[in-house]
């Protein structure tokens, strides 16, 4: 166990261009989301919602990648499991599809918050239970 906390505790890897990348995929992450959220909200058929829904697993994806292969003790920190509820919440509304807006909304809300909580909670290591790695922005 110590030697995983070891290893989840290096320093980022250099990425080029990172800044611009993450804000990049955020965005269409975030526009991809957005279709697929007002398509349920507005009761529009499953089938025409599936490419928002392919886009924002894709997106969703990259990002996910990105910050697991920089800073891969992201996957113990409260961003990386928030992200991984939200996950697990999407693929939740293939069993509960009339719950399916309630469930997306719940998805919104984990990411507005986990976005804009502070660092320190942010970047809080559930399995180093303290703060791990370096606060960033962008």
């Amino acid at each position: 166990m110590s030697d995983l906390r070891a290893r989840l505790q290096a320093e980022p890897r250099w990425v080029p261009q990172v800044r611009v990348l993450r804000t990049i995929l955020r965005t269409l992450h975030l526009i991809a989301f957005a279709a697929l959220y007002g398509g349920h909200v507005y009761g529009v058929a499953a089938e025409p919602l599936l490419p928002a829904l392919y886009a924002t697993l894709l997106t969703g994806g990259a990002f996910m990648a990105l910050e697991i292969y920089r800073t891969p003790v992201w996957l113990v920190q409260v961003r990386g499991a928030l992200t991984l509820v939200k996950i697990v919440l999407v693929a939740s509304v293939a069993v509960f599809w009339d719950l399916r807006v309630l469930i997306l909304t719940l998805v919104m809300v984990i990411g507005v918050i986990a976005a804009h909580m502070p660092g320190r909670w942010r970047y809080h290591s559930l399995l180093h239970g303290r703060m791990i790695g370096t606060i960033e922005r962008g």
